[in-house]
């Protein structure tokens, strides 16, 4: 009855295997006369998702997370990641080969330095690490009398003998009644970008502002609809799309040429080359650009200017249309999940659904839109204990039942060509404690203040964070990961640089989309974690002084009424009815009789 195309559940490698590639490794390391070697979880774009060819990190350690790193000496081996994937990566990673360690505090190269002696030769990718990153490896190094040095070609690679091809998705045209705006007129934005920061060039290193820039899309990495590629843009002449040519139809080539050269990824460092040799100022994205490039370009004579691309605060302040298309998706997005929440409602108190069920289900309901083009990110069903991991992903060995007494937090979202979706939702499946219902409300509380916060322009996400967590403060807990991230249309459900969180520097400007996603975790019972979508937009205050904007929510599903209880003020009473009330309005008409009465009673007011 229900399946899912998007999202597999096969366990990752581990054992004989795992040990053996580590054995391997070192082996060619030794080969290359190094003693160490440092292994991103990134591919030459820093992409959250990447092809399966270039899945060093999870091929090498097992571990499957979106972010981490590894390092491997003669004798000792580390895998570094955050606060999100701690409990995972000690289910993945085989900690008699591997200590697994905090990829923010300490950082990497302080492990670095401790464990490396004098005459000691680290290698490292330059396309696989920024030029901050290779900074920051290099002054480790030294710190301990080591030498950091760039490899040609990757030992990973050199062992990895059935590593996969890269990959070839078809790039499609991101049609302008989604788009909202042409290529020539975004190509002019950017040059005027560029003119502030006074380069003659920039690189557009990040396949999602090639995308945007250009109007187009692919297929060569899960959930994103990218289509991996690089761009050069002078201030003036015409701009070099970088691509395989072997993904472009004659209609995609001839939509590209009409404001671009397209060559072929390899002419990148020729044209980058040609470029540098007359002294030329070069725009480089701090954060995806690889070292490679400011080496390439250094080499070449060339100046290299470091930066935020020009691109990314274009893109994250989305347009009229895009703005439109948001509302769209997420209106269909809701009858798929109401759909869903019915469901569950109705089967999971008889105690034969699994986390892979809800999985398949929630994605039948989505594919049964005619609109969805993947799922956004593999979705998180994680019930009791398994909601408690933060990154939770269902396997076929993990997978648990959901059981009466359990709170069932499914995390999920779709591609749809008009706009990207996340939304999480904690269910209690027949009776919650007390705890459990303690801890949701104050989650629900911290929520309801970002959503009904009001803040002038210049205001940054480190600012509005301390809200959602508040009233987990008082309890004395919080959660280990940021409360809300940009996302994208028809990009990146994770897109910079806005982001709501304690790291949260850029300012929230009108037309951004961000979650808002406070949460709360106890190890080995249960999770909890509330999240919508919401729209910076303009707030009209009478007799204000300045401009001040606010959060449009743009996410429309009930928020579970049996998880509350009674410390919510009347203002949090207030807001919550209201959203009910408008879930009730605009998803109604469009359900069938039974999702009706559930959709009815689950947002029926609090007194």
């Amino acid at each position: 009855m229900f399946e899912a195309h998007f999202q597999t559940f096969e366990d990752p490698e581990g054992g004989v295997a795992l040990t053996a590639r580590l054995a391997a490794f070192r082996e060619e390391m030794h080969r290359r006369q190094l003693t160490g070697f440092v292994i991103p979880r990134a591919d030459q774009q820093q992409n959250e998702y990447v092809a399966p060819s270039e899945e060093r990190l999870a091929w090498l350690t097992g571990f499957t997370g979106s972010a981490g790193l590894a390092v491997v000496l003669a004798k000792e081996a580390a895998v570094f990641v955050d606060g999100r994937y701690t409990l995972q990566a000690a289910q993945q990673v085989d900690t008699h080969a591997w200590s697994i360690v905090s990829l923010v505090d300490p950082p990497p190269e302080s492990w670095l330095a401790e464990h490396l002696s004098a005459g000691d030769r680290v290698g490292y990718d330059p396309w696989l690490h920024t030029t901050a990153a290779a900074e920051r490896l290099a002054k480790a190094c030294a710190k301990a009398g080591a030498e950091l040095i760039p490899v040609e070609s990757n030992p990973v690679d050199s062992i990895w003998t059935d590593r996969p091809a890269p990959p070839l998705g078809p790039v499609t045209i991101h049609d302008a009644r989604f788009a909202g705006e042409t290529e020539a007129d975004k190509l002019t934005r950017i040059r005027a970008e560029m003119k502030k920061l006074g380069v003659d060039a920039t690189v557009l290193s990040d396949s999602h502002a090639v995308a945007w820039t250009f109007n187009i899309r692919g297929a060569d990495v899960s959930h994103t609809p990218l289509p991996l590629s690089y761009a050069l843009v002078p201030k003036d002449g015409r701009p070099v799309v970088f691509i395989d040519s072997r993904k472009l139809s004659n209609t995609s080539r001839d939509h590209l040429e009409r404001n671009a050269d397209v060559c072929e990824p390899d002419a990148l460092t020729e044209a980058l080359t040609a470029t540098a040799r007359s002294g030329a100022s070069i725009g480089l994205d701090s954060a995806t650009a690889a070292d490679a490039l400011t080496r390439l370009i250094t080499c070449a004579g060339g100046k290299p200017v470091r930066g935020n691309d020009p691109v990314s605060l274009l893109k994250a302040a989305k347009n009229p249309t895009e703005i439109a298309g948001a509302r769209s998706a997420h209106q269909r997005d809701a009858v798929a999940l109401a759909r869903f929440l019915a469901w569950v409602d109705r089967e999971a108190p008889k105690g034969a659904l699994t986390e892979i069920d809800a999985v398949e289900a929630l994605e039948t309901f989505r594919r049964d839109t005619g609109a969805l083009k993947d799922v956004s990110f593999p979705t998180i069903a994680g019930t009791g204990p398994n909601g408690a991991i933060v990154h939770y992903r269902v396997t076929r060995k993990s997978n648990r039942r959901i059981a009466p007494g359990d709170l069932l937090l499914i995390d999920s979202g779709a591609q749809y060509e008009d706009g990207t979706t996340d939304v999480t939702r904690t269910i209690a499946i027949g009776q919650p404690t007390d705890e459990m219902r303690d801890r949701f409300t104050r989650v629900l509380r911290g929520h309801i203040a970002i959503a009904r916060a009001v803040f002038p322009d210049g205001t940054t996400g480190a600012q509005l964070d301390t809200l959602a967590r508040q009233f987990l403060w008082q309890a004395g807990v919080d959660f280990e990961h940021g409360t809300g991230h940009g996302v994208g249309s028809y990009l990146s459900v994770h897109e910079g640089p806005a982001r709501i969180s304690k790291l949260g520097t850029t300012q929230l400007k009108r037309g951004m989309i961000l979650s808002n996603e406070p949460g709360y975790y106890k190890r080995d019972a249960f999770g909890i974690r509330i999240e919508n979508l919401v729209l910076v937009a303009a707030m009209e205050i009478p007799g204000a002084e300045k401009a001040m904007n606010g959060f449009e929510t743009l996410t429309l599903a009930p928020i579970d009424r049996r998880l509350i209880d009674r410390s919510l003020s009347t203002d949090e009473v207030r807001w919550l009815n209201d959203y009910h009330a408008r879930v009730r309005r605009e998803v109604r008409p469009h359900l069938d009789e039974a999702t009706k009465v559930w959709l009815d009673a689950a947002t029926e007011p609090l007194p």
